[in-house]
């Protein structure tokens, strides 16, 4: 019976430099390699080109490569740009490259799927089938960046894992695939335009702040009481706010780094004077930098909808004279189902 190939790149850089001493190789074409791997985004040893047809077929025969690819592309009125990955094994996922003229931002998925059911979510009332390995969470932001260039003619300058998945359930394959992007011979971007997105796995973050991890952090709220949070959000039940407050604290004296609150404005139920109350009271037992207040939008599945201007703009005012760091965040892509909370593998 034949073994499964194992996939080379879940090798690390001594385990590939072994593998090339029992072959009898030079060093240098560990290095050859491992460039192909992660700064030439190669998927298929066929196009290592400066390696020997030999050691192109060995590898082919003794490793799997296996690599994300675009399945489908849509293109938004307002410059937004969703795609469908296609995992090795048929399973589909998306990332959104959500471009200003500042920044060029790729949101990306960290499970096909999710578990956490939140009501607002399309992706919530999917089943979760698997966490993405950390080379397919890589393969997103080369797949986003190459759109970027492609498209805008400039890199990506931000990443945030607020596409399919709880990035907190996947915690070790989304470090990993932080640490590869970080990393000088990966994509060598700076950790501090990573953002990490939870709907608040409150264990989880304290692991963030033990590991003094370098990325920014962002938590879903969406409600300031348990009761409310409980209703639309399963996971506060066994994630309460005190529970998340403690954890956001300290994640906060472990690394300094910054910390968004999340705040989708349902209309009737979390828009009100008192709502805003109970966010202002949250907002200042966190060291958190920023709220950024969201705008609903509508999922087939849900029956939520979004407030009247007006109230948009009372809560805003109320946050503010509170001195809460509060922005009010447009949605973008809503015309191809791009937006915050509406990634259902839809195109």
């Amino acid at each position: 019976m034949k073994t499964e190939k194992k996939n080379i790149r879940h090798l690390n850089l001594s385990e590939l430099e072994q593998y090339f001493e029992t072959l009898g190789e030079k060093k240098f074409r560990v290095k050859q390699v491992w460039e192909w791997l992660w700064a030439k985004h190669a998927h298929s040893f066929e196009e290592m080109t400066n390696l020997s047809k030999e050691l192109r077929l060995l590898l082919a025969d003794n490793f799997s490569l296996p690599a994300l690819a675009v399945d489908a592309t849509q293109y938004s009125a307002d410059g937004t740009v969703k795609s469908r990955f296609r995992t090795f094994d048929g399973h589909l996922v998306e990332g959104v490259l959500i471009p200003t003229d500042e920044r060029k931002t790729a949101c990306v998925s960290s499970q096909i799927g999710c578990s956490l059911s939140c009501k607002f979510c399309a992706t919530g009332y999917m089943e979760r089938k698997r966490n993405l390995d950390f080379d397919e969470i890589y393969d997103e932001v080369v797949l986003i960046n190459q759109q970027s260039e492609r498209v805008y003619e400039k890199k990506l300058t931000n990443i945030v894992f607020m596409g399919m998945g709880e990035p907190l359930l996947n915690y070790k394959n989304v470090l990993k695939a932080i640490e590869r992007i970080t990393a000088p011979d990966g994509l060598a971007m700076s950790p501090r335009r990573i953002t990490v997105s939870t709907a608040g796995v409150a264990k989880m973050i304290h692991q963030l702040g033990d590991d003094k991890v370098k990325f920014k952090l962002a938590v879903s709220l969406h409600a300031a009481n348990d009761k409310k949070r409980n209703e639309i959000m399963p996971i506060n039940e066994s994630n309460n706010l005190k529970s998340l407050v403690e954890a956001l604290n300290h994640f906060y004296q472990q690394t300094g780094n910054e910390i968004t609150f999340e705040y989708i404005l349902f209309k009737d139920f979390n828009d009100s004077r008192q709502d805003a109350d109970e966010l202002v009271k949250i907002f200042r037992q966190v060291p958190a930098d920023l709220v950024n207040i969201i705008e609903y939008n509508p999922i087939d599945q849900a029956l939520f909808a979004k407030p009247e201007e007006s109230a948009i703009q009372q809560f805003m005012q109320h946050l503010e004279k509170n001195r809460v760091n509060a922005r009010l965040r447009r949605s973008r892509g809503k015309d191809i189902d791009a937006a915050c909370g509406q990634l259902a593998n839809k195109a």
